[in-house]
């Protein structure tokens, strides 16, 4: 062997992963307390045995905890995999076992053996033939063509919490069978999604997860079990190589911009697949358990803030470089444009497990350039009680609001004690974000999302069902906040589906019509059930998945919801700061008589009018969650040329409950009788203001609901 190949051949520390290069690729892998390491090569996914077994010199192969090789004439396409050597001393923090593959942290890519197994991942042996795969990616060959991020605005941004898997994975999605439920799949949906309106979709994970990280004979569909941070999640793909899920999944961001329609992804970086001490062996607990994660005080159990057996030592200089360079490939070679961080209260606690004021890893990623012009959400709560609602560290950061969650439920319910919060929800949660002096779009403003009831199962259920998950019952939340309006379940008695969609309607409306970012939960705008399942992470079946057949059979829903999108993204009042709102009084506040707003426990009325457009439109909101009609007296213009006219009332049949403003009905006299369990949008323009609002564009709809 030549001098210059044999030094080539130790390769190099950085870049970390597998990194083609000219004529070969570098691998290098982090792993500090560990005695010896191989770098084994696979010819195909399932293959029991390596084709080659490369043995690391730790004199030439190893630089302080990082081991590397250079393998000359590799390619992209090649399928590789690590075995650590080290002490096996659970009461010290290592968990080494030479026996078992384990994956690249750094893999770009993962090929999936057919009989993969996660069982064999936890119990003694060689496990290669059932073990998950890394696989060799050249970024460089896709061709982006002229992909340009949409770069929208938060005060213009309505976000749509999407599964990739279970938009079109049933079969009357009206795809071919090889595209449901894959990125394929969602990119011929994207008219659906440009017709509903929305600006963003919010995918729940589509990293790489363990789709066996769940009760026996069930499949975890969510995918918060991740086993990669940074590959794409393979069971997405519509093509079996293993390469292909990178290219279909960049495909569909691509096609996604050209929409219009930004990608957000929900990222896992608070725990990982590998569970708690009788978990699977499957990456970082192989390579250097002590150091990824957060330990107990015995050093032989895992600290769990998650919820789901282990903790990610986030704050850790290792890991907290594992997640800014994961996010930054996300951005620079995958073009998504944000990112929502699940249970991102974890992020701020040390390696003790304690909250810090100033979490370098927050830090890290708000002030990175390469994340400067991404969106970054926070769930800012963990599984362990630490709740950060309006604390969150960092200045960038937008927060899931579960405050709003809670007190609009509570409010549209019935429930006492609720006006007061209703308003503070409506206006951007000052009560929570006005000190920090940011902009209202902090509050992402969310009714249901994929944790919990969906829309529909929130007026439908009183209580949860979660049976169908194993469990007993016994997993999900109890608190829900819901009323099945009279009925549990499904039900034949149109006066209790009437009301259902009433409600329905209602719960849209505030969320659109609330300054903040609106979310809306994938389903919602076709009443989609899951039959009172409140946790369905486990049920990858028709619980899940969309039910095309409802856009047709809740055709009013969807037009009320895409017409009322329409709607706030053609008006400014959502571009208003907390201050503009409340301090120079463009909201005012009434009860059913104005300027009178009842504060007590009692009430269950609320109006407000706000001004918009240097007072040119004028917006007159009333809500009504008492059980009988009530009369809400309305404004006096006072121009000649000024006149209310309503807009929406959820109250009406369709295409009565919302339409443009030049085709709605004019409001005469001094009063407007809402019904019960209702809301009425009443508009008022002068000078013009109107033509500032882009035409609802109404449609007639057949008494079915369906367009003739």
């Amino acid at each position: 062997m030549k001098e210059e190949t044999r030094i080539r051949q130790k390769g190099r520390s950085f870049p970390l992963g597998a990194t083609p290069m000219r004529d070969g690729v570098n691998f290098s892998v982090f792993s500090n307390h560990s005695t010896a390491a191989q770098l084994l090569l696979f010819n195909h996914a399932d293959d029991a045995k390596p084709s080659h077994v490369i043995d690391l010199d730790p004199r030439t192969q190893r630089t302080f905890h990082y081991w590397h090789a250079f393998l000359p004439g590799l390619r992209a396409g090649q399928l590789y995999a690590w075995r650590a050597e080290g002490p096996f001393a659970p009461e010290q923090g290592f968990r080494f076992d030479p026996d078992k593959v384990l994956l690249d942290p750094y893999g770009k890519c993962v090929a999936r053996p057919a009989h993969r197994s996660r069982e064999a991942a936890c119990r003694p042996g060689d496990n290669a033939s059932s073990a998950l795969k890394s696989v060799v990616v050249d970024p460089s060959t896709y061709d982006w063509e002229d992909d340009a991020p949409p770069r929208t605005r938060f005060a213009k941004t309505v976000l749509y919490e999407m599964h990739v898997g279970a938009f079109t994975r049933n079969p009357n999605s009206g795809l071919a069978p090889d595209r449901r439920g894959t990125y394929a799949g969602v990119i011929e949906k994207i008219p659906y999604l440009q017709d509903l309106g929305v600006s963003a979709v919010e995918l729940l994970p589509v990293l790489a997860f363990d789709e066996q990280d769940a009760p026996l004979g069930l499949a975890n569909a969510w995918g918060y079990s991740p086993v990669s941070f940074f590959a794409p999640h393979p069971g997405y793909s519509s093509r079996p190589e293993p390469l292909a899920a990178l290219d279909e999944f960049r495909d569909m961001v691509k096609a996604l911009h050209r929409a219009g329609i930004e990608v957000i992804l929900d990222v896992v970086y608070n725990h990982t697949a590998e569970g708690n001490e009788h978990g699977p062996t499957l990456c970082l607990r192989g390579l250097s358990n002590d150091t990824y994660y957060l330990l107990g005080q015995n050093r032989a159990t895992y600290a769990d803030y998650s919820g789901c057996g282990n903790t990610l030592n986030a704050n850790e200089s290792v890991v907290r470089r594992l997640i800014l360079d994961s996010l930054r490939w996300w951005v620079s070679e995958m073009h998504v444009d944000g990112f929502r961080f699940d249970l991102a209260a974890i992020l701020s606690r040390d390696e003790e497990g304690r909250p810090l004021s100033s979490p370098p890893v927050i830090l890290d990623i708000e002030s990175d350039p390469v994340l400067a012009n991404v969106k970054l959400i926070a769930e800012a709560w963990d599984a362990a009680g630490l709740y950060e609602l309006g604390r969150f560290p960092g200045e960038s950061w937008k927060e899931w609001n579960g405050r709003f969650r809670d007190d609009v439920r509570g409010f549209l319910k019935g429930d006492r004690g609720t006006v007061r919060a209703l308003a503070y929800r409506l206006t951007g949660s000052p009560d929570i974000y006005e000190y920090r002096q940011r902009e209202p779009e902090e509050s992402v403003n969310f009714v249901t999302c994929h944790d919990g009831f969906t829309l529909n199962d929130l007026v439908s259920y009183n209580r949860k069902h979660n049976e169908a998950n194993g469990e007993g019952n016994r997993d999900g939340s109890d608190c829900n906040l819901s009323w099945n309006c009279g009925a549990e379940g499904p039900t034949e008695d149109l006066s209790v589906e009437r009301l259902r969609n009433r409600q329905v309607k209602n719960f849209v409306t505030l969320i659109l019509l609330s300054v903040g970012t609106p979310m809306l939960l994938m389903g919602d705008e076709v009443r989609r059930t899951q039959r009172g399942n409140n946790n369905a992470y486990c049920q990858d079946n028709e619980t899940s998945w969309f039910d095309w057949e409802l856009v047709t059979k809740h055709a009013d829903i969807h037009r009320f919801v895409r017409l009322l999108i329409r709607f706030r993204m053609a008006v400014e009042p959502f571009e208003m700061t907390l201050e503009e709102l409340l301090r120079h009084h463009l909201v005012q506040w009434h009860g059913i008589k104005l300027n009178k707003p009842d504060w007590s426990d009692e009430s269950h009325s609320l109006a407000a009018t706000v001004r918009l457009l240097g007072d040119r439109v004028s917006l007159h909101v009333m809500m009504n969650a008492y059980w009988e009609p009530l009369d809400f007296e309305i404004p006096w213009l006072g121009g000649a040329d000024e006149e209310w006219r309503r807009c929406v009332d959820t109250s009406l049949d369709s295409p009565d409950d919302i339409c443009e403003w030049a085709a709605a009905a004019k409001v005469q006299g001094s009063a407007y009788q809402v019904q019960p369990r209702s809301v009425a949008v009443l508009v008022a323009s002068r000078n013009g203001g109107v033509e500032s609002i882009t035409s609802l564009a109404g449609e007639r709809l057949d008494e079915k609901g369906r367009k003739p």
